[in-house]
């Protein structure tokens, strides 16, 4: 596909001008086509101009939409054959509407009638597109545009960024700066936008470079995605650099800089600039209790929470996030109920960070009560609450209530995929882990990510899945997908090969992947020594874990339980006597049931 966009860009002509002044021409290109089809069909001159009366009034937009798009539909049947124009117009406004049926019966002519190669129509068919997630066929469509405009290539490039496929929407970013296509503002501003998402920091700079290269500095809407970029990034210097040399900023602009200094933990800057700022909305308000609720006090948090002026349900859900990602997921659930007795609007981001607290204490009940709710609310066939559900119930081990979840959803996208075959995953079924990746494999406009191959690798890590199999989809990952191992893969792959007596392999793989520097690998592999009671390749990885993390518990515990399998009492004796000298102490493992909502713990 790329070879084949460059080559449409590389043979671009520069004759696209003549089109852009489609607007100031269109009644005299409407009449001639319209009055060819009027002869060759035989339309009364009365519905001929009725279409174009029609038109107009699409064109300027208004009230009644929806009553002038039935009409103009209703001449169609009487014979009058639309030109590029009028497919532009019936197009946009049927989108704007909702009207997806119509717009694939528009999609259907433009088809048959040869209009998809003009630019201006293929446009609106992908602006069409991207308002419903139809990727595949909005990129389909894109190469089959002889000469893309710059209005395709930021259609296609926002698509993506709009689905979360940011490094797709960047590498489209790219090409199209290799084309003979110039960017505009909204192809930075979206490009941008990309790049923070991913934390993309260098590329960042290297766009904000080209904004510079073509003087497109000045404007607020790119000074603002630069400053959120660059925050986002984790670059504060640079974003108040940026917000400093703006000569005319709005409230985006100083929610911005806020929100930089906030999401980086720097809270006495945040203050400072809230201190500053000329007018404060809810989101200013928002921005600060996030910060604080991860960062700093959530009891100032809450305090702000209750004093602020129209508190909405993402500043309630900002508190939520801080209880449960510093592990208060039960203060979590007590704020949520506050939340629910206050009659707080609660959308699908409540409800998918109060599920995470909820999956990670296994609370069942709360589990069920929290989607009674969402169902209360209409938001149970939503993806982001779906996916949470599925994640949910599967790590409360009710894999089949999960299953009907992911089966329910109209839509899905990766993440309700991987929460599902992490589900299967965890609850020890690796056929259906199986199963569903290569079904997986076979959706459009999705594909496995990292996330999933991991799956792949933990649930077979658990069973008599064959070693070699196991191999294959690692080297299909990186080999097919272009993913790059983690850490996480490389551990799930020697634990694998620990159980398969492929301890050495193990140990080879380490360097070949460039994890040697990295000390949670070699605990990963004496722990696989562990299991197949290597001593060799033992001495050698518990070495690097003391080189690397210096002595802890863990290799003192594994070395001697492996030197007492092999009766190798005196190196077992100085491991304990080590232990009993650096006082180390094994640490406790922990369960927990739960009865009638109330979690009962238990040490072991």
């Amino acid at each position: 596909m790329q070879r084949t966009l460059l080559r449409r860009v590389q043979n671009y002509q520069p004759k696209q001008r003549q089109s852009y002044n489609l607007q100031s021409n269109h009644l005299i290109s409407t009449n001639l086509t319209s009055q060819s089809n009027n002869a060759d069909n035989k339309v009364p001159k009365e519905i001929f101009e009725s279409w174009l009366t029609l038109v107009s009034i699409l064109a300027k937009g208004g009230t009644e939409m929806d009553l002038t798009l039935h009409k103009a539909s209703q001449i169609l049947q009487s014979g009058i054959k639309p030109n590029d124009y009028s497919l532009v117009h019936l197009i946009r406004v049927s989108t704007d509407l909702g009207y997806d049926s119509y717009c694939q019966q528009l999609h259907c002519y433009i088809l048959k009638s040869g209009f998809v190669s003009n630019v201006f129509v293929s446009n609106a068919l992908m602006r069409f597109f991207r308002r419903n997630d139809l990727l595949c066929e909005a990129g389909k469509l894109f190469v089959e545009i002889p000469q893309p405009s710059v209005i395709s290539w930021n259609t296609l490039i926002s698509c993506y960024v709009q689905t979360g496929q940011f490094r797709k929407a960047l590498g489209l970013f790219l090409e199209l700066q290799r084309s003979e296509i110039c960017g505009n503002e909204y192809s930075f501003t979206v490009a941008l936008s990309a790049c923070g998402q991913l934390g993309f920091l260098q590329l960042g700079k290297s766009i904000h470079s080209n904004i510079l290269k073509f003087g497109l500095e000045c404007g607020i809407v790119v000074g603002n995605c630069l400053i959120d970029t660059y925050g986002k990034s984790g670059a504060v210097d640079d974003a108040v650099l940026v917000f400093d040399s703006m000569i005319d900023k709005d409230i985006i602009s100083w929610n911005s800089v806020l929100a930089a200094f906030a999401r980086n933990g720097e809270l006495e800057q945040a203050f400072g600039v809230w201190r500053q700022m000329p007018l404060r909305d809810t989101i200013s308000y928002n921005e600060l209790i996030s910060g604080i609720a991860r960062f700093g006090n959530i009891d100032d948090a809450v305090s702000i929470l209750f004093n602020m002026p129209n508190p909405n349900s993402s500043t309630w859900t900002s508190i939520m996030t801080g209880y449960v990602n510093r592990n208060r997921a039960r203060e979590a659930l007590q704020f949520f109920s506050k939340m629910h007795s206050n009659d707080v609007e609660m959308d699908e981001f409540s409800f998918s960070i109060i599920l995470s607290g909820i999956a990670g204490l296994s609370a069942l009940t709360w589990g069920m009560l929290t989607h009674c709710c969402t169902i209360k609310c209409g938001l149970d066939a939503s993806i982001v609450v779906g996916s949470a559900l599925i994640d949910m119930y599967s790590k409360c081990g009710r894999v089949k209530n999960a299953e009907s979840i992911f089966q329910s959803l109209p839509k899905k996208n990766l993440v309700t995929w991987n929460a599902m075959i992490s589900g299967y995953a965890h609850n020890g079924d690796s056929m259906k882990v199986i199963q569903l990746f290569e079904q997986l494999k076979t959706e459009r406009d999705l594909k496995p990510d990292w996330v999933t191959f991991l799956n792949m690798l933990a649930a077979c890590s658990h069973n008599e899945t064959p070693l070699q199999e196991m191999c294959q989809y690692f080297e299909s990952m990186i080999n097919d997908y272009g993913i790059k191992p983690s850490v996480e893969h490389c551990c799930s792959m020697i634990r694998l090969m620990g159980q398969g007596g492929e301890i050495w392999r193990a140990k080879r793989m380490i360097y070949e992947l460039g994890f040697g520097s990295c000390g949670v690998v070699w605990k990963a592999l004496l722990g696989a020594c562990g299991v197949c009671k290597d001593l060799k390749v033992a001495m050698i990885a518990a070495a690097k874990v003391i080189e690397l993390e210096g002595y802890n518990d863990y290799v003192y515990v594994l070395m001697s339980n492996i030197f007492a399998h092999y009766q190798k009492w005196g190196e077992m004796s100085v491991m304990r006597r080590l232990m009993r000298d650096k006082r180390v102490i094994k640490e406790a493992g922990c369960s927990w049931i739960e009865m009638e909502n109330v979690k009962l713990n238990s040490s072991v």
